[in-house]
């Protein structure tokens, strides 16, 4: 029976300090192929290896090319349904009434029966965990009326998501011409489902899930195997091969492993263990700066108070590569004169980070709150001091 399916589912501080990491940035876009000076060595079509938290590519072979994605297409069913959940739209507790064509699709199965009713939660797991193609049918018809509008609710998030190389035909991965994505848009999805829905993409690491008396394992072996393994979703069609997406968490650094054109499901599961295995081994991720935490403080002139703190506008994670070196500095340059008004969140400066010499991150740095004019007095008395600077 295809899976498609059938599947289931701190930092170094201080504004201009030198510190010694026992690692350095991750390479950019560093791709790891069977050669001598990359010992990963993968049975598959397509893989790729991210850094949740930075984005940083750690490893990548055939990142873009395009590929049937199997089961994979569930990902983006489910994150259709939690988004329709988050805007309210659709609830957890909602019934769906089973309807005869997703009754009749074939493949995996959640084993719901035509004219019931089914929660919205039911069914959601029986499409991560049990990987139901009569589930997945199901909630796309109860949200957007046919399987074929839902579809177009699939395609728009992919691309809204920058999910270049994605097409989607069907909510389950049968194979269809249409259906195709890349390893990269895989894991451009997981990364979404975690930082969008982090407690619904939980249920990806369910163990198994039972409906209508049928308990049904999670195909995600990894889970099993691996305790830093939190979630993912395993594919097969006979056009697809053998698919795997996974997430893993180890000291606060969660990466993602895709792997696609698998020949067999044992190799599947290898390479994203050799992949798992190549990334804790070699990076290390730490959060730098965390988002508006205070950096340093920049004088304000003319304004009703003298001084207003700075920050980044969004967390400053950086992926090391543990071989290439062990100094990281920072910069800060503030954009000065600061004349009040300054509205919060506004531009004051750039905090430049590198890495032996060479810049691997800039970022704006705003003003944490907000500082109006001074009286006019204040005005005058800082008037005439710029007048000297």
């Amino acid at each position: 029976m295809p899976e498609a399916g059938s599947d289931a589912v701190m930092a170094a501080r201080g504004a201009g300090r030198r510190w010694c990491w026992p690692a350095a940035l991750a390479a950019f876009g560093f791709a790891v192929a069977a050669t001598a000076a990359s010992p990963v060595q993968i049975n598959a079509k397509a893989w790729l290896l991210q850094d949740v938290h930075s984005g940083r590519v750690l490893a990548e072979h055939e990142a873009d090319r395009r590929m049937e994605p199997a089961s994979l297409v569930k990902l983006m069913t489910s994150y259709v349904a939690f988004f329709r959940i988050a805007e309210g739209d659709l609830a957890l507790d909602e019934m769906v009434t089973v309807s005869r064509r997703a009754w009749k699709m074939g493949g995996s199965q959640m084993f719901i029966e035509v004219g019931t009713r089914v929660s919205v939660e039911d069914l959601l797991k029986g499409i991560i965990v049990q990987s139901g193609n009569d589930a997945s049918v199901a909630i796309a018809e109860h949200v957007a009326g046919t399987e074929e509008a839902f579809v177009q609710f699939m395609n728009e998030h992919a691309a809204r998501l920058g999910m270049t190389g994605t097409s989607y035909a069907n909510s389950h991965g049968l194979t269809h011409p249409d259906n195709y994505t890349t390893a990269r848009d895989v894991a451009i999805l997981m990364r979404a489902l975690m930082r969008d829905f982090p407690e619904k993409y939980a249920w990806h690491s369910l163990e198994s899930f039972t409906y209508n008396d049928i308990k049904q394992p999670n195909r995600n072996r990894l889970l099993k195997r691996d305790p830093s393994v939190d979630g993912g979703k395993t594919g097969y069609t006979k056009a697809a091969g053998y698919c795997l997406a996974v997430s893993a968490n180890r000291d606060g650094m969660k990466v993602v492993a895709v792997v696609m054109g698998a020949p067999r499901s044992s190799e599947r599961f290898r390479a994203a263990e050799a992949l798992l295995k190549y990334g804790y081994r070699n990076f290390r991720t730490s959060l730098v700066y965390a988002e508006k935490e205070p950096i340093g403080t920049i004088r304000v002139w003319s304004g009703d108070r003298p001084s207003v703190q700075a920050g980044v506008a969004r967390d400053l994670w950086l992926t090391v590569e543990r071989r290439k070196a062990d100094h990281i500095d920072t910069k800060v340059a503030f954009e000065e004169p600061l004349i009040a008004p300054v509205p919060e969140a506004s531009r004051v400066g750039t905090l430049e980070v590198t890495l032996e010499d060479e810049k691997i991150a800039e970022l704006e740095l705003i003003a944490l709150a907000e500082v109006p004019q001074g009286s006019l007095y204040r005005r005058a008395v800082d008037w005439f001091w710029l007048l000297w600077r």
